[in-house]
């Protein structure tokens, strides 16, 4: 049955969650749009890939590649790849970036972050950053739509109810992402998040996928 996972004081409407188990059908289904999409991805885009690792590699020191712990459904850590567009210190430097947070909730995010690189605010600005994370997605550690996954940093600071968005496997994009991205707060992507479980369906993979192409295009809250 159903139970109340957001409540009224978060600012939120009351929102029910039913967590539906996917029969073999929609999990196998799923699974071969991801397989398929994200081998697509990698062969079409390869020459991209390449050239902005070379970039990344000629203009700072440190590697191409981000690998970060981040939680996945139901708990379950992995290494979430992404091309590194920050100065390899980045993560030490955060601490003292606190103060400038400008996401609320349990997630840190800053414009004009000081540790970001010139070829990093360029990729970012296009989502290539995220683009390895199709790695992720062939290794089954992650879809290509459903809820972020979240730094064990930002983790530890959720409550009992945010981690309910755990009901699903991670996503490259998902429902917030083509909702605002950046723009919207903790507790809307939260929101998102646990409407995108209750309410899966190949054809809103399929939308979402598609929508994300649009927002990239467009820079809808990429930063």
């Amino acid at each position: 049955g159903s139970r109340p996972i957001l409540s009224e004081d978060m600012g939120l409407p009351l929102l029910e969650v039913h967590y539906p188990h996917l029969d073999n059908t929609q999990r196998a289904l799923k699974r071969m749009l991801d397989v398929a999409g994200s081998l697509f991805g990698l062969l079409v885009l390869s020459p991209l890939l390449l050239a902005v690792a070379a970039l990344i590699k000629l203009t700072s020191p440190g590697p191409v590649f981000f690998k970060q712990k981040r939680v996945g459904a139901d708990e379950k850590v992995f290494l979430c790849y992404k091309f590194r567009s920050m100065y390899s210190d980045a993560e030490a430097r955060q601490a003292e970036l606190e103060a400038s947070n400008e996401a609320d909730g349990a997630i840190f995010k800053m414009q004009n972050d000081p540790r970001v690189t010139p070829v990093g605010r360029f990729i970012r600005r296009w989502s290539i950053d995220e683009l390895p994370q199709l790695i992720n997605v062939l290794k089954g550690e992650m879809s290509l739509v459903g809820p972020r996954p979240l730094p064990i940093r930002d983790f530890e600071k959720m409550t009992e109810r945010h981690k309910m968005r755990l009901a699903a496997i991670p996503g490259c994009s998902g429902y917030w992402q083509i909702s605002g991205r950046s723009n919207l707060s903790f507790e809307d992507m939260i929101r998102l998040d646990l409407y995108y479980i209750e309410n899966w369906s190949l054809r809103l993979d399929v939308k979402i996928i598609l929508k994300t192409i649009q927002a990239i295009l467009r820079h809808e809250g990429a930063y």
